[in-house]
């Protein structure tokens, strides 16, 4: 595997409790890393020699602003394109928002700013408005993730996706809330992982417990236990018990490999995986982890 992005999940905690939130952030999550996690980890990535990017998110990472700056500084520090996804919850104003990202100028390459009708009460909020405002003037690149809607669905199967958002996915969260409200697919269909690269994936992220997920959930080993570059040397997509049967036929094969229950039909395949996974985690702790990943 050759590890080019590394996203490292700040903390699990969140200013806010999106229905989308495929990882469960909230005020109430609990995980984060100290500077000593993100010390190891940047002294494991130095191991790995086509690694070019390290992205800073969460949850909400600004929540712990001292150590996101120290770990923004270390990571451009090695020569790696930083970047960071963030909801602006901070920007309450440019004045504000500029004097909370001055001391990221020069070291941040992309930052990423939530904004749709999941995290606040209009597509681009204005925190997000005054985040950008600030950032043009600092000279930080910026962009804006946006999320569609479960009623822009059907519109999405036609490839009419309303232009700047993305697809939502029905995993975390959004299995709970979501999934209830939009048209069903019979399950055998969901024969491939349309989302991830299993074989190759170019990025992974790493949790505050120091699970290196391939997909949000699906873990490749941990920090603690081995160093980046170990678990990464020692993953074999056609052997490992999840992304095995994911590769060969996507979330129906995981179904048919483990003799899963199952319903007749679900939203997409990130519904089928999740529901499958939540399933085997009794039988696979440590590849399906850790518990806030599932809502537990």
């Amino acid at each position: 595997m050759q590890l080019t992005g590394l996203h490292l999940l700040l903390t699990y905690q969140c200013t806010l409790e999106c229905d989308h939130c495929f990882v469960w952030g909230s005020p109430r999550q609990n995980g984060v890393m100290s500077l000593a996690d993100v010390c190891l980890i940047l002294k494991q990535a130095g191991e790995l020699s086509a690694l070019r990017s390290i992205y800073f998110e969460g949850g909400e990472p600004f929540l712990y602003y001292p150590t996101l700056l120290q770990a923004v500084r270390a990571a451009a520090g090695q020569g790696y394109a930083v970047g960071i996804v963030t909801n602006a919850y901070w920007a309450i104003s440019e004045a504000d928002a500029f004097e909370a990202l001055k001391p990221f100028a020069g070291l941040v390459h992309d930052l990423s700013v939530s904004s749709d009708l999941f995290h606040w009460d209009q597509p681009l909020s204005l925190q997000a408005q005054n985040a950008a405002r600030a950032a043009e003037r600092l000279g930080i690149p910026r962009g804006v993730i946006s999320i569609a809607q479960p009623a822009d669905e059907a519109a999405a199967s036609l490839g009419q996706l309303p232009q700047g958002e993305d697809k939502l996915m029905y995993r975390g969260r959004a299995v709970e809330k979501l999934a209830g409200g939009v048209p069903y697919h019979p399950w055998e269909q969901f024969t491939e992982c349309p989302y991830e690269n299993l074989r190759d994936p170019g990025r992974l992220h790493l949790d505050p417990w120091g699970y290196v997920h391939i997909c949000q959930g699906i873990s490749l080993g941990n920090i603690h236990q081995a160093t980046l570059q170990e678990i990464c040397d020692a993953y074999v997509p056609d052997d490992h018990p999840i992304t095995a049967p994911l590769l060969r036929g996507g979330p129906a094969e995981l179904v048919r490999r483990y003799g899963l229950p199952h319903a007749d039909a679900y939203a997409d395949a990130c519904h089928l995986c999740y529901r499958s996974r939540r399933q085997l985690r009794s039988r696979f702790p440590e590849l399906l982890a850790p518990d806030s990943m599932y809502g537990e």
